[in-house]
Order: structure tokens, then sequence, then C-alpha cells
């Protein structure tokens, strides 16, 4: 596959750097969900928080239903949340023209967050053709997806990109998946939003994941990520630490400079005890790590269940019973858990066989998405739209360092991006307590 670098050659026009507009006034929460405290990212403070959640996708990945666009059943599974004990799920596809209140009402009033993956099957990066995804009708629909979710202060995270690189050849993606989450969170800043956090969702792929964390996190500030989150299925019950491998993970992630946890975990090659989370939620793994996400909440034909669902009955399997007993068995570590706060942004990582990517370059952020950051997004496409594929309005060239800042205003300098930001240090999850403190110096997420 063509590097970036290749393909960008082929534009027809140098970049333009589009400095963001101030943002407006940050924008109250709603009210549905205004009981929770929002989390956000942050280099120090207290209350760290640990995600203990679920992957949620009734229905599984071929059916598109919007999960928390129902009442009825939102509020069914929620009481299973609840005797879970979680404070998370994760939501893959979403409705962008549906009304959430009511679900995201419920969710808050149980403690729960929501980590929300952005794009649906017709509204998604192509690891293809990035180069042809990558355009403004894409963007505009993510954006619209972004309107819908930022007031509520429950929604915890957004996912700009899920397992787009899955092997050596598909690793020429990467600075598309990069872009990506740069534009969202030049979005969420120039709309006067909170600063929710945004980040990838890697694939159980040994051969590059630490490559694509080393990408997510070098660069400028306004370029890096908000966190990394990444599938994980190598502890497989009966195991430890060690045996399990997760030892050398921690090792190889020590002093990362951006929050980690796991967007899906718990091996299902033999009867699942979900052993691992006495290790995710202690010391052992709390200097890097700040939580998990279990997949998944129902039987979807692969047999990684909780629960199986047949009309409006929700049956409670074996391995719901076990991770009940293992987060009542695990409680989180006092403190900030040992994180090391001085991380910092990682070198880039260098093109070789299982990662074909030479240089730092990114997209140029695209026309359409700069006026959008000004205007706001259209209504989006919901479940359905004309798709996005080959819809024009791609990049013409690389960026210039800065312009994508997400706190300098309309500053497009390295520097001036790096004094607004500050140093994304290896960052725990923090529960928030003053508002205002949101918008650009953050609170924190993993």
């Amino acid at each position: 596959m063509k590097s970036f670098s290749a393909i960008a050659a082929l534009a027809a026009a140098a970049s333009t750097v589009y400095a963001l507009p101030s943002p407006t006034k940050e924008l109250d929460a709603r009210a549905s969900s205004a009981s929770l405290t929002p989390i956000t990212v942050k280099g120090n403070g207290n209350n760290r928080f640990y995600i203990r959640g679920v992957d949620y996708q009734p229905g599984g990945s071929s059916k598109l239903v919007d999960l928390i666009a129902d009442s009825t059943t939102c509020t069914r599974d929620i009481a299973k949340f609840q005797k879970l004990g979680i404070n998370t799920v994760r939501i893959y596809t979403v409705d962008n023209t549906a009304n959430h209140d009511d679900c995201m009402k419920a969710l808050a009033a149980a403690g729960i967050y929501l980590v929300l993956d952005v794009n649906t099957p017709l509204y998604s990066l192509n690891r293809a053709t990035p180069f042809l995804s990558y355009n403004s009708v894409y963007l505009a629909n993510i954006f619209a997806t972004i309107d819908q979710f930022a007031n509520y202060t429950n929604t915890l995270a957004f996912f700009s990109g899920n397992k787009v690189i899955n092997d050596a050849s598909t690793t020429g993606a990467a600075p598309y998946v990069k872009a990506v989450t740069r534009d969202m969170r030049s979005y969420i800043r120039a709309r006067g939003y909170r600063k929710i956090p945004v980040g990838y969702s890697a694939a159980d792929v040994d051969s590059n994941r630490l490559e694509m964390a080393q990408c997510m996190n070098c660069g400028p500030d306004d370029e890096r990520s908000d966190f990394f989150a990444f599938n994980d299925y190598s502890w497989c019950d009966p195991s430890s630490f060690q045996i399990s491998g997760w030892d050398q993970k921690v090792k190889n992630f020590t002093n990362y400079g951006l929050p980690i946890f796991l967007s899906q975990y718990g091996c299902n090659t033999n009867t699942r005890k979900f052993e691992e989370v006495k290790s995710l939620y202690s010391t052992d793994m709390t200097t890097v790590y700040s939580g998990g996400l279990v997949y998944e909440y129902s039987e979807e034909g692969s047999k990684y269940s909780l629960v199986t669902i047949s009309g409006s009955t929700v049956t409670e399997g074996p391995d719901f019973t076990a991770l009940v007993a293992a987060f009542k068995g695990t409680a989180n570590p006092s403190g900030d858990g040992g994180y090391n706060a001085q991380g910092g942004s990682s070198t880039c990582p260098s093109q070789s066989s299982t990662w074909n990517v030479t240089g730092d370059a990114l997209p140029a952020i695209l026309s359409g998405a700069a006026a959008m950051f000004k205007t706001g997004a259209s209504k989006g496409a919901g479940l359905t739209g004309l798709g996005f594929q080959n819809a024009g309005g791609t990049s013409t060239g690389t960026a210039t360092s800065g312009s994508g800042s997400v706190c300098a205003g309309a500053s497009t300098s390295k520097s001036a991006a790096g004094k607004a930001v500050g140093p994304m240090d290896t960052r725990p999850l923090i529960v928030g307590v003053v508002a205002i403190a949101f918008s650009c110096l953050g609170a924190a997420l993993l």
C-alpha cells in the first residue's frame, strides 16, 4: 500500500491552513442528564475514574438498531447494567436524527456513562481507500452525531474509528484515522462544547498495536488523540497477569503519554471467570490502564454474551454471574492508582514491514470541515442516507502544524497550540469537579 505521503503527492494543490474560529460560549448541559458529573482528561487531580463497562449492541453489527432511541429497550437493559455494577456502556451505532433524551437520562440516573462510536456502516473510513472516504460528506455526518450527544454530561468519550487498521497492509489508513480524530476535537472546541475526549479503538493485532498507539500520540498537541483504546483477548481463563502477557503490555505502555483502556476484553476460549478483572483494577495495571469494556452484553452468535435476549425477555447466563462476582470482589485502588504523570508525546513510528507509513504528515483539514467549524453541521443522515464513498471534497495536501489547534483559537503556531493545551501527561480518568475547567484545561478520562 502506498504511504500517506505518496498519496498526498498526487493531490492537486498545496494545503490551506484553516485556523479555528474563536469558540462560541460553552453550551449548557442538557437537563436530562445534568445529574452526572462529566468525565474529562486531566494531567493531575483526585477522584480517578475507572471504566467498568460492557459493549452493548443487541442485534449485532449486522443489524442497525439505535438502542438508546427506544426507552423500553434501554430501561429493560439498564436494570441488568445496575445488577452488573457497571458505570459505562459502549454503543457502536446510533441514529443521529433520533431523540435520545429519555435513555440518556435513564443511564445518568443509574450512574452510567456512554462511550460512543460516531461511525456507521454507511459513514466510516474505508481502510482500502482512505483518501477517497475522508471527505466532507463523511465528516458532516459524524459532526452531526457529536451535536446530538455533546451536551449530555454522561457522554464520556467518542471513538473516531474502530479497528480500521487490522493488519500490516491497512496501516496506510492511519494518518486518516488520526485526521478524523483531529477534526472531531477541533469541531468540539469550535462549537463551544465541553472538552469531550476523542480517541481510537484499535483491533487486537500484536504486530502494529504499539505503532498505532505511538501514531495517535505523536506530533503537535492539536494532532494528538485524547486517549487510546484497544481490544485484548489474550487473557483466557485460567490464566494470570504473567501467563497472559498482560504484564508485558503494561511494560510496553509504561510512560505512554495518553490514557489507555480496553475497548473489548473477555476471551471465551474456555469458561469465562473474568479473572483478569482483579489485575485490571489493581496496581498491576492501573499505572497504565483505566479499566475496560467487556465484550459483550447480549448473545449475537459469537458466544461472548452475558445475557440472551428473546423478545422482551432477558436471561442471565453464567458469564453474567461470573462478571458480577468479579466486579464485586475487586475494588478500585485508592488515590490515583499509581499512574505516571511524566508522560508526553511519542516519537512517530518508523516505516517497517508491519507499519507502511512514512513520515508524520496528516491530510489537510478539508475546506468543508473548516466551514462547519464556524456554522455547525447540518442534520445527520441517520441509519440510512446515501453514504459518502467517493463523495468528493477530499483533502488536497498535508496539514500545517497547529492548523487543528483545539485550544489556541485562531493561532496556527506549534508553540501557541502547546501553550494553550499544555503537556499531555500519562493521565487517568478523573471525575471532574469544576465544570468551568473543562474548556481547555480538561479534567480526566483514563
